[in-house]
């Protein structure tokens, strides 16, 4: 009889081993996925990052034309004040 109970223990014990190894392999299951897709949500957020990248690299004259505008308000303000006479 002693014996029998020693062998129920063991099987109890195994199958509580054997339960708490397939939790664990889920969870590192469910981060393998999640992080697949991460890494896939990544990729098309640079590939979106780098296409505005190249949409608005054709900006880098945005200094020259405001100073132009700078220029042309001031030469506008002058005439006005010389037309005004002020």
């Amino acid at each position: 009889m002693l014996i029998a109970a020693d062998t129920t223990s063991w099987y109890i014990g195994m199958a509580l081993g054997l339960v708490v190894v397939a939790v664990a392999a889920g969870i590192v299951i469910t981060i393998l996925v999640f992080a697949s897709r991460i890494s896939e949500q990544a990729r098309t957020a640079v590939d979106a990052v780098d296409k505005v990248k190249a949409r608005t690299d054709g900006l880098g004259g945005v200094a020259r034309i405001n100073d132009s505008g700078v220029r042309i308000l001031h030469a506008a303000r002058a005439l006005r004040k010389a037309a005004v006479g002020h």
